[in-house]
């Protein structure tokens, strides 16, 4: 890490840890997964061709990459916790040969951003994990301009979509995970819109707005190659540390047989779905 203040210590843990390790060394299949969500929050954060650009959260770096993509006459600046993910990033961006992108390091809650260093900030499920979200957005608030602008996607009740089961029917045979820390966010922390307001309001944004977007995502080439992905799925994994041989055995049998149903010529394809949420920071 480096010598910047982190605050959120277990979410530091777990993506400079195994977590981190998993999503780095899976780039190409978590962007396959996510890939539908791209252009529908590029298209709200509005980016211009001088736009100065924060993804917050930014892990391996694609939308960091497409939105630096779409300003190249701008600067995009990824901002993870994790090292082995912006390792991934800085490889990425390389190998594209996109040159008008930085990654750095640091917690986005307490990150000290240039004071309205930004035009835009996007992230794609990168702030859900905060310990305080509203003095989170505030930090973040602060690196825009005035009349700056906020897109992000947050996960919704995943029990709306056909992941949340598939997860619920490997989960039924595993030990209940333990009780989270005080001031430990889920990945549905922002799953009310209303509490997505809340926040966002509190943390002195305005023009609050949202829209459900729906998209395929594509787990795998077939029933086991995706139910061995979702397998190495760091919480699926805390859990399986935990369960007996025999609650192993059925927890895989349920996951695949959860999976079967989507199974397609064209890979196993699931319904995802995200909250696309805008703001603005007043003024401008």
């Amino acid at each position: 890490m480096t010598d910047t203040l982190i605050v959120n210590t277990a979410q530091a843990e777990a993506w400079n840890g195994y977590e981190g390790e998993h999503w780095a060394a899976n780039d190409d299949r978590y962007d396959i997964v996510n890939s539908g969500f791209n252009e529908p929050l590029l298209d709200a954060a509005g980016i211009g061709e001088t736009s100065r650009m924060l993804d917050v959260g930014c892990g391996n770096g694609k939308l960091t990459r497409l939105a630096a993509s779409r300003a190249p006459h701008g600067q995009a600046t990824g901002l993870d916790l994790s090292g082995p993910m912006l390792a991934r990033a800085r490889a990425r961006a390389a190998e594209e040969g996109i040159v008008n992108v930085t990654f750095e390091q640091g917690d986005a809650q307490v990150y000290p951003l240039p004071p309205g260093g930004f035009d835009v900030a996007v992230s794609r499920f990168g702030v859900m994990f905060f310990g305080d979200p509203i003095a989170a957005f505030a930090n973040i608030g602060r690196g825009l301009r005035a009349g700056g602008r906020l897109a992000i996607a947050c996960l919704p009740d995943l029990s709306g979509t056909d992941l949340g089961p598939v997860f619920a029917a490997a989960a039924a045979h595993l030990p209940a995970p333990p009780p989270p820390a005080t001031g430990t966010a889920s990945p549905e922390s922002l799953a009310d819109p209303e509490r997505a307001r809340e926040v966002l309001t509190g943390a002195g944004f305005t023009d609050v707005s949202w829209t459900r977007v729906e998209t395929a995502q594509v787990w795998g080439r077939n029933v086991v190659d995706a139910a061995g992905f979702i397998w190495g799925w760091g919480p699926v994994q805390f859990r399986v540390r935990h369960a007996g041989p025999g609650a192993i055995t059925k927890a895989w049998a349920a996951l695949e047989d959860a999976l079967a149903p989507f199974a397609t010529p064209g890979g196993v394809i699931l319904r995802g779905a995200a909250w696309l949420v805008t703001a603005q920071r007043p003024g401008g």
